[in-house]
């Protein structure tokens, strides 16, 4: 009858002569390499003009766009696509798709949104142009 640490020994042999064996990844002999699966693929390359830091206050003057989410506001100007924030809907009423604003808050490009879209901009003004 065979002990415990025969078998173990037994199965960790076979696992390092069966890895030894095995060609390594770009060596004749070797498997192709799988595609990434899409949980793997890379973020896309963020955009060229720096976000704005998080807390400090900024003015942007720029087009309010409907977004691709239902109830979802962008800012767009030059230097990229804000989310529009209201924490109270009534500084919002001026947003509308289409219309040419000046707003001022903070950009929180840490907030997690439903929007999935521009850097989250928390507004505390607007005012049309």
């Amino acid at each position: 009858m065979l002990t415990r640490p025969v078998i173990a020994t037994a199965v960790l042999l076979t696992l390092v002569l069966g890895a030894a064996g095995r060609a390594r990844p770009g060596e004749p002999g070797a498997a192709p390499a799988l595609a990434p699966s899409s949980s793997e693929v890379a973020d896309p390359p963020a955009p060229s003009a720096e976000p704005p830091p998080a807390g400090a206050i900024r003015t942007i003057t720029g087009t309010v766009v409907a977004g691709v989410e239902p109830g979802c506001l962008i800012l767009q100007d030059a230097t990229g696509s804000y989310l529009l924030i209201f924490d109270d809907p009534a500084t919002g009423s001026e947003a509308t798709p289409g219309a040419r604003v000046t707003v001022v808050g903070r950009a929180e490009p840490g907030m997690v949104t439903t929007c999935q879209q521009g850097v989250p901009f928390t507004v505390a003004s607007v005012q049309a142009r």
